[in-house]
């Protein structure tokens, strides 16, 4: 490690500056490193790296030639063999904001340049684990039901009603149930957590863990029929790679047992919507939805008027808070990083062709 203080820079457009950087993790930062910022304004998509002029990667490459840390988010060029080239002092490259598939940052030129390279995207793991516990909460309860009859101006709610309507016969709690979970990442490892006071059994499907996290979590890792067909709740939790598209369709949803409920906070293009809307006309399920394919829910799909489903509109990881935690987490990567410890969240080939689902 370099004997001199470190230095730490961020390429990023002006609205990432203004937005991700909490005042008190960048003065928690300027306690072990100076900090640059320079503005990048390249396009950002999460389906392909940068197509960035040479004049403006040249830019960056003169910005990061005394860093010891490029951090790239949003409006950043890619972080190729070029920038690598170039600089010396250069030992960690961070992306705050990916969408989990390194767009902005080329991990095997890293590995070869000797840098280490980490993320933290799974900065929204955090609010949309707490959407994915308040649906499942919801849907045990049915409240979708209950909500668009109150609106509709129904007299809804006697205690007649409560006792003898249909409607009234979901109605659920979470302690004690069997939850599915298909994906076991960061967002099932925090859901797990906020789980335990309810003592729930877990199964989880990801064909990319371990027994060891199964055993460290206390969950059944499982075959994604298990997981369709024994809970009383399933959480789909993976991203859409090739391998997830349109995982979830007709024959998966006919595991699902009469009265459970169906959640996803992930991807909608993950399920197959018209098997899921089949399913659900048999009325016996209920669904709750954070994302759909295709986004926005269009204005005359059935799914809107199911009295079944419960739909918000991809709000899960879009929290005030959710932004600057990208920061604080890369401020506390960087941490470990010189202080000579291990970095959590690293960007190796290996990790990458998981999330690709390769």
């Amino acid at each position: 490690m370099n004997n001199s203080r470190p230095i730490v820079g961020l390429a990023s457009t002006r609205q990432v500056r203004d937005t991700y950087i909490g005042p008190a993790d960048l003065a928690r930062l300027e306690q072990i490193a100076d900090f640059r910022w320079q503005e990048f304004n390249e396009d950002s998509s999460w389906d392909e790296a940068p197509q960035t002029a040479p004049e403006v990667q040249a830019q960056l490459t003169e910005f990061a030639r005394d860093l010891d840390a490029l951090i790239v988010c949003h409006g950043s060029p890619r972080i190729g063999p070029e920038v690598f080239s170039a600089v010396e002092r250069l030992t960690l490259v961070g992306e705050l904001e990916g969408d989990r598939f390194a767009r902005r940052i080329d991990v095997e030129a890293a590995r070869k340049h000797g840098s280490r390279a980490v993320d933290t995207t799974h900065g929204s793991s955090y609010p949309v684990s707490e959407w994915a516990l308040g649906m499942m909460l919801i849907g045990l309860r049915n409240a979708g039901t209950h909500f668009r009859k109150m609106i509709a101006g129904e007299h809804w709610g006697t205690p007649e009603q409560r006792s003898t309507a249909s409607e009234f016969a979901m109605n659920q709690e979470l302690t004690g149930k069997k939850v599915g979970l298909i994906g076991g990442g960061f967002i099932a490892r925090r859901l797990i957590e906020l789980l335990k006071p309810f003592r729930t059994e877990i199964f989880v499907h990801d064909p990319y863990i371990g027994a060891d996290v199964a055993y460290a979590y206390d969950f059944t890792l499982t075959s994604l029929e298990n997981v369709m067909s024994l809970p009383d709740i399933v959480v789909c939790l993976v991203p859409i790679t090739p391998g997830t598209h349109g995982m979830l369709g007709a024959h998966e949803f006919a595991k699902m047992r009469s009265g459970s409920v169906f959640v996803n906070v992930s991807r909608g293009a993950v399920v197959q919507s018209d098997a899921l809307i089949e399913r659900l006309r048999s009325g016996d399920i209920v669904a709750c939805l954070d994302v759909f394919d295709p986004e926005p829910v269009p204005v005359d799909s059935s799914v809107r008027s199911m009295p079944n489903v419960f739909l918000t509109p991809h709000i899960a990881g879009t929290t005030l808070r959710g932004a600057t935690r990208f920061f604080e987490e890369m401020v506390n990567e960087l941490e470990r990083h010189f202080a000579g410890h291990e970095t959590l969240f690293d960007l190796t080939p290996q990790t990458m062709s998981n999330r690709r689902g390769e």
